[in-house]
């Protein structure tokens, strides 16, 4: 038998990327709010809870099962005037090793009317070892809305034995208010992730870290309970002109979680996580 030879003028089959597009539209009714526009597109899938109180849960799902190198994942969500909507992940995002030098491509865009409530609740996103991820967060308030994010990373599973050496991170968030600029902020780690998380100034050796941002009025009443529940050396809380932000590591995602539960539950008057938290 003779071997075939590959012919080099026919290109190389290009690997198989995940892409995903959903977006919500809210709109308010006299029974609360109220679906108005459903859009979902490629491994991007929504699926939306019954809810009694007269607001929206939105649960995101990636069916890819992960991101890698090329993969992209888009989200919009408007919730009109006087509406309250809370949108959340089915699991925990896992960026996984890049083959190549593409980083993975999460965009989220919200946009919040006169009036209206947004809490931005996703699980965790979980990088592994030579992953690469390009993360942005936009928003949208208009003068009286409020909003509430809190974003988690857990660098490896600690459980699971897993390590993050190397990878790239870049997370940009840009929050703006009656089209003013309130909050922004650009993080990235990039190449040896070990050594530079290791740093004081860092993580301190943490393998897990999130950020709270809540932009709303009464924020500054915020400022002092929140100090008492992160009391301590892993977390911090500022505030200014009706933005609080609270910075939180931890050693892993369990006690990342233990941390973030009742910081979550104060910002949201009481209410607990989405139920597929503890899924």
């Amino acid at each position: 038998m003779i071997a075939k030879i590959p012919d080099a003028s026919v290109p190389a089959a290009r690997p198989q990327r995940a892409r995903g597009e959903g977006r919500l539209v809210m709109k308010a009714s006299a029974a609360g709010t109220r679906l108005d526009v459903f859009y979902q597109e490629g491994c991007a899938k929504i699926r939306l809870p019954r809810t009694f109180d007269g607001t929206m849960e939105a649960v995101l799902i990636n069916t890819a099962g992960g991101l890698t190198g090329g993969d992209r994942i888009d989200w919009r969500l408007d919730a009109a005037a006087g509406t309250r909507l809370t949108a959340t992940t089915q699991a925990c995002e896992r960026i996984y090793k890049a083959a190549g030098s593409a980083a993975a491509a999460v965009e989220t865009r919200i946009v919040a009317g006169a009036g209206a409530r947004v809490d931005w609740l996703p699980q965790e996103t979980i990088l592994f070892d030579r992953s690469a991820l390009a993360r942005r967060l936009e928003v949208e308030l208009a003068e009286d809305a409020t909003f509430l994010a809190v974003e988690a990373v857990l660098l490896g599973r600690k459980a699971m034995g897993e390590r993050v050496e190397t990878g790239v991170f870049r997370d940009r968030w840009r929050i703006r208010r009656a089209g003013r600029l309130v909050h922004a902020e650009e993080a990235r780690l990039d190449g040896d992730i070990a050594a530079l998380t290791g740093e004081r100034a860092v993580l301190a050796g943490a393998r897990a870290f999130a950020t709270v941002l809540f932009c709303g009025a009464g924020a500054e009443a915020h400022l002092a309970p929140l100090r008492r529940l992160l009391d301590g050396p892993d977390g911090g809380v500022s505030h200014w002109q009706d933005k609080l932000v609270a910075r939180v590591i931890a050693e892993d995602g369990f006690a990342l979680r233990k941390k973030l539960l009742p910081v979550i539950s104060h910002l949201r008057d009481g209410a607990g996580v989405p139920k597929v938290w503890s899924l």
